[in-house]
């Protein structure tokens, strides 16, 4: 009996994370909308915002975005694509490597991205102290 009580307390603690990541989703989608941004948007400019170098210069290939936002390649070539049509965003070939694609923010995107910051800072720290 012990054995399946175990069981138990681990599945709910799942269940509890997936919950809150999933009102976090939720509410970071609500707040940003009014940005014209959703919660994965946001998180793709603020990695790359996190990366940017003062020349300008694109640091991050797809593949590395791709491992720390945790969408599929196919998703996030979608999302960048909607990103670059808004001008937020602009894709690059790789100088080390031709087959690979560097995205870099625009200045649009790096203005929207600071703007936007202290908002899902704020929503993060409201949602995860009630967890």
């Amino acid at each position: 009996m012990a054995a399946k009580s175990a069981e138990h307390v681990l599945v709910d603690q799942w269940r509890d994370i997936l919950a809150v990541h999933a009102r976090t989703m939720c509410e970071l989608d609500r707040e940003l909308h009014r940005h014209g941004l959703g919660a994965s948007d946001f998180e793709v400019l603020d990695i790359l915002a996190e990366g940017d170098s003062e020349d300008g210069g694109c640091s991050y290939r797809v593949q590395e975005i791709a491992s720390r936002v945790h969408l599929s390649q196919s998703a996030l070539s979608r999302l960048v694509g909607r990103l670059e049509k808004d001008g937020l965003v602009e894709r690059a070939m790789c100088e080390e490597d031709r087959r690979g694609v560097r995205v870099c923010l625009t200045t649009k995107g790096r203005d929207l991205a600071t703007e936007v910051r202290p908002l899902q800072r704020a929503v993060l720290a409201r949602m995860l102290a009630e967890s």
